[in-house]
């Protein structure tokens, strides 16, 4: 188990080390090719209003040439104004239509690969999100995204709108005269020089920049997300000293990629310049000369001006591209993880599945990655279809990775545990978590309504329904003595609620769900012990028929359990029912002594006392 573990473990970085980023152009491809009609009209478009622009230069080269001759009259004046103004209707036309295809299709781009990200971050299981904290997967669905959009659609605008543009400007300057166009596009390798060594750093400090905003992402969510206990040990103040000193840093970043990045349009323009520059004294000698007429100039100028353009755009395209390129690098990486645990049947075919709820463990070893001593060592278990199960020991004694390995939330070898006699690699993922209906111990519930996150995994369930499973979880009266009873909105994280409430909501969403096994991980914790004793015994009523297996601290509630576990080290070290225990496992019958004794000490009768004087006093 612990090969398969550390096998995985940034296998997305391993796989891309010294790859070129530009090799990440593969995860758009498909989106290229699904869409390529709209991306070729968008492209003619574009193409069709950069050659309405170039002919503007020559029809003011012909009025300018009938001025310089003498031959112009109003008449013919407004028959030139008049092609110009038809021709930038056509261009504003077209423009709005390249518009509407290119950056209409880098908005679908984003929708598909961020819906694309969000799928495939589900599929990934505890080990992922172990190494990756939340903020970085935030800021991959939202900055990187936005910089892959943008690359491919301005960036792509103006790439194909530079190159065509630029090509074209110098052909018509070129039919001008070839010697002046020689003259214009001397600077330009010195423009193409600069900029290719500043692209190369701009992908290193745009890569920083999104993991300082990643790292600011996440500190932000947790400190938001655990308010209350930053308030309760005062550390408001250091919050935002230490989000202070994560926004410098960020703030350092992006200057020294704006230091690389403002260096690129100063040099364009410096270059678009310097060609004017030697356009205008070498220009104006040949129209002097008579080699070239006045009108010639004048669109020699023209196209000069709209050569500036790509000449700029070159950085700016740069800049786009890189950013884009980076994003999309990062996000390929996240593309690559994997989830550690393989549903083999997707490979080989799995059975079908009729669970009853018999459980067998066989032999079980279970090593988290990167700990020296295994958590759980070689565990039997036989769980009857029906049974109901208690496990208790202390912490650390692997009552939760037992838990965690039952509901299939991490891999194990075949032939170690079986349900209802056939092995649980043989059988898919979501039918064994269909057929378990499991409380964790760290209860997790949405910013909704009470309503809604009893219902999660039923949605279609009724009030009725729902109101049967939240008095099994004993809340119910709790929840209609609230203002808006089962329509109550809880609070992110349900901070509205105490952690008792917290964890017997929890309860009652998994009792809707009516599954053949409940597995109860230490979920009730947050509440006293008469309360626990309560709900476990309507529990037990409530899955009549059903396996269900709690995990508790308190050994007490579980005495009426048809057979308790006993576990220490990773061990079972003692099964049997409660009285059994109580005489042959020194182990159980200390705890259990030390927690009643420690009730009756405070005053507080065990459930056992309590349940006895209610039967004494109700007859």
């Amino acid at each position: 188990m612990k090969g398969s573990f550390f096998s995985h473990e940034g296998a997305g970085e391993r796989n891309h080390r010294g790859t070129s980023p530009w090799s990440s152009l593969r995860v758009i491809a498909p989106y290229f090719r699904r869409y390529w009609k709209r991306v070729l009209l968008g492209l003619m478009a574009l193409v069709l209003v950069d050659t309405l622009q170039l002919i503007i230069p020559r029809v003011i080269k012909w009025a300018v040439d009938d001025l310089q001759r003498g031959t112009s009259s109003p008449t013919a004046l407004a028959w030139y104004g008049g092609y110009i103004v038809s021709l930038s209707i056509l261009i504003g036309v077209f423009r709005y239509f390249w518009r509407e295809m290119l950056l209409g299709f880098s908005r679908l781009l984003e929708s598909h690969l961020r819906d694309r990200l969000f799928s495939h971050i589900l599929t990934l299981d505890r080990t992922f999100f172990q190494r990756k904290p939340t903020g970085e997967i935030m800021a991959l669905a939202t900055n990187d995204l936005s910089s892959v959009q943008l690359a491919s659609g301005m960036g792509l605008v103006a790439f194909v709108d530079a190159c065509f543009m630029g090509l074209a400007a110098v052909a018509f300057m070129a039919y001008i005269n070839p010697t002046l166009t020689l003259i214009a596009v001397l600077p330009m390798p010195l423009l193409a020089v600069f900029t290719r060594l500043l692209s190369s750093k701009l992908h290193v400090r745009f890569k920083k920049v999104q993991e300082e905003f990643a790292a600011m992402t996440e500190f932000a969510r947790a400190t938001f997300s655990n308010i209350r206990l930053i308030k309760a040990y005062n550390q408001e103040d250091r919050q935002s000293g230490r989000f202070h000193a994560m926004g410098r840093a960020y703030v350092k970043e992006n200057l020294w990629l704006s230091a690389i990045y403002g260096t690129l349009f100063p040099l364009s323009g410096l270059v678009g310049n310097g060609s004017m520059l030697l356009v205008i004294y070498f220009g104006g000698r040949l129209t002097i000369e008579g080699i070239i007429t006045a009108g010639d100039l004048v669109a020699f100028i023209s196209y000069l001006f709209l050569m500036t353009w790509p000449m700029m755009a070159i950085g700016w395209v740069a800049d786009l591209f890189q950013r884009g390129v980076t994003s999309l690098h990062r996000i390929e990486d996240l593309f690559r993880e994997k989830p550690v645990l393989r549903d083999l049947t997707q490979e080989k075919g799995g059975l079908d599945l009729r669970a009853r709820g018999e459980i067998v463990v066989r032999d079980l070893s279970f090593q988290y990655p990167g700990q020296q001593v295994p958590s759980l060592e070689c565990v039997h278990l036989e769980i009857h279809a029906g049974q109901f199960l208690g496990i208790v020991g202390r912490t650390g004694s692997g009552k939760t990775t037992l838990c965690h390995l039952l509901a299939r939330l991490y891999p194990v070898e075949e032939g170690r545990i079986f349900l209802d006699g056939v092995d649980v690699n043989h059988l898919s993922l979501d039918k064994v978590r269909a057929s378990i209906a499991y409380v964790p111990q760290e209860v997790t519930l949405f910013s909704e309504t009470i309503a809604f996150n009893i219902t999660l995994g039923k949605p279609d369930a009724t009030q009725e329904e729902t109101e049967a499973a939240a008095r099994a979880a004993a809340i119910h009266d709790e929840i209609v003595a609230m203002k808006d009873g089962y329509q109550t909105r809880i609070g992110e994280r349900g901070v509205k609620l105490s952690g008792g409430q917290r964890q017997r909501l929890a309860i009652a969403r998994a009792l809707l769900l009516d599954r053949p096994i409940l597995i109860i991980d230490d979920g009730l914790s947050a509440v006293d012990m008469e309360t626990e004793h309560t709900i476990i015994r309507s529990i037990a009523g409530y899955l009549k028929g059903r396996t269900c297996i709690v995990v508790s601290h308190r050994v007490a509630p579980l005495a009426d359990a048809q057979e308790i576990v006993v576990m220490e080290g990773g061990r079972i070290v003692a099964k049997g029912r409660h009285e059994q225990l109580m005489q042959g496992s020194p182990f159980y019958a200390g705890i259990y002594r030390q927690q009643t004794g420690l009730h009756e000490a405070q005053g507080t009768c065990s459930p056992h006392g309590v349940m006895s004087r209610r039967i004494s006093h109700a007859s």
